[in-house]
């Protein structure tokens, strides 16, 4: 057929997966294609991870400015220039962007194809290029590898589609400072975006429909973070409903049902931030014999097969958790499987996650709340950030540490740490977690003093308290 390729694998979408994947395969000898439709580097790199940890440094820079005095120093007034954070932004971005597609095109065995692709039969592809760039090209493959990622939800809210609603990707091309920001849902992207434009200068207020901030953690974690958000001067309204949005002449006007009755909140501005959809509906899955669920997420096995022999799904696409480094560790269980010779699969890998709130909220394995969900016997050790000496030194004392410890192996089970570099902290305890260590073998470790680590032998000597 004219105009048709073969190919040993052919990777959908050039994400955190894919990227790796594609450069694995072909130095492994392996013809292949990896087709994009957008950007090299997936939502990481171009709508999430980097520019959004980027402008939270900003944001960081501007909070300690105005705390200068705190530490003995003057800094006079401080203003926020958006335009230099977007450049900032932007900068970082392209340059993690263009990296990363010279390193696939030097790649031999490799083609990088641009446009869109949609399946006509099993492992069959049709990738249709930009607008006059030329007839589409048609694919087939003895393996084919799904990482097209997800985008911003929309929900079902009154009057939506006649507002200029931001979501995560467009809040971060504002060239001012909104005067108040509206953030709808109160999870991870939500409360960071929130945070950050405080910082900036906003006005913000949190609109959550939960009983509680990030509905996943333990309650005294959410309301540990509600109290540092609004230390930060972010309102938080939580079991509220939006029930209907509209424009007015300088933003937007939202109606709210709170627990104290109707409410009506006027913004400059409206984020959206209430989840998001898998990139599914322009692949036809269904031609290609894949099952997705009712959302749209494709259907994958723990070896990351999907329903249609040769055919695997990884990263956000195929739903579950979320992040940057689940999509790599995807291409890690993919490579060792189908290069290594080995058997490896999602079942009970070790989760761990940072929400870049400052300070951080690292977090590993299960909860508080889950633990006893599950009926397991567990011991609880607890301490103030402000027990740390370091943090104290350094005028971070927000939040506290936490972990989950079984009460007859004595290992931990699970943490969370909300306090400065919490995320970092949270690592070490997952190494510990990984190796076996004790929880007691953390209560007599020496640590260097006065690091932030040192703090285990605190936190963990309450277990005897």
């Amino acid at each position: 057929m004219a105009n048709t390729r073969h190919y040993d694998a052919v990777i959908i979408g050039a994400g955190q997966a894919g990227v790796p994947l594609a450069r694995a395969l072909a130095d492994a000898g392996r013809r292949t294609a990896l087709v994009e439709r957008e950007h090299i580097g997936g939502t990481c790199i171009n709508e999430g991870c980097t520019p959004t940890k980027t402008m939270v440094a900003s944001a960081r820079v501007a909070y300690l400015a105005r705390r200068g005095a705190e530490y003995g120093v003057q800094t006079g007034p401080v203003s926020v220039d958006m335009g230099r954070v977007r450049e900032r932004k932007r900068g970082i971005v392209e340059s993690f962007r263009t990296g990363s597609q010279r390193r696939l095109e030097a790649t031999p065995n490799l083609d990088l194809i641009v446009g869109a692709a949609r399946f006509t039969g099993a492992k069959q592809i049709e990738v249709r290029p930009a607008p006059d760039a030329g007839e589409p090209l048609r694919l087939t493959a003895d393996l084919v590898f799904l990482n097209t990622g997800g985008r911003p939800a929309r929900p079902a809210l009154e009057g939506v589609e006649r507002v200029a609603a931001l979501d995560s990707t467009s809040v971060m091309e504002l060239a001012t400072v909104p005067e108040h920001l509206v953030v709808l849902g109160g999870g991870y992207i939500g409360l960071e975006f929130a945070q950050m434009f405080c910082r900036f200068g906003s006005r913000v207020t949190v609109i959550q429909r939960n009983t509680q901030l990030l509905p996943n953690e333990d309650a005294d974690v959410a309301a540990e973070v509600k109290t540092i958000l609004e230390q930060d001067g972010v309102e938080v309204l939580l079991e509220t409903d939006s029930r209907c949005v509209a424009p007015t002449g300088s933003g937007v006007r939202l109606g709210v049902r709170t627990p104290q009755g109707e409410r009506v909140l006027e913004g400059s501005h409206l984020l959206v931030a209430a989840g998001r959809s898998p990139n599914t509906d322009g692949l036809d899955c269904a031609a290609g014999g894949i099952a997705v669920d009712d959302k749209g997420f494709v259907r994958a096995n723990a070896r990351l097969e999907t329903t249609a022999p040769g055919v695997y799904a990884l990263g956000d696409v195929k739903g579950g958790p979320q992040f940057t480094h689940i999509s790599y560790d995807d291409f890690r269980i993919v490579r060792t499987n189908l290069l290594e010779g080995g058997n490896a699969s999602t079942t009970d890998r070790l989760l761990p996650y940072t929400v870049f709130l400052d300070p951080h909220l690292g977090r590993i394995g299960v909860s508080e709340k889950d633990a006893r969900r599950q009926g397991r016997k567990v011991r609880v050790a607890k301490m103030p950030m402000s027990y740390v000496a370091r943090a104290l030194e350094m005028d971070e004392s927000r939040g506290f540490m936490k972990a989950v410890v079984d009460a007859d192996t004595d290992r931990v089970l699970g943490a969370a740490v909300l306090g400065i570099e919490g995320g970092e902290l949270m690592s070490v305890l997952q190494v510990a977690m990984i190796g076996g260590v004790t929880a007691r073998t953390l209560r007599d470790t020496i640590f260097a003093h006065p690091l932030l680590a040192e703090s285990l032998n605190n936190l963990f000597a309450t277990l005897d308290a």
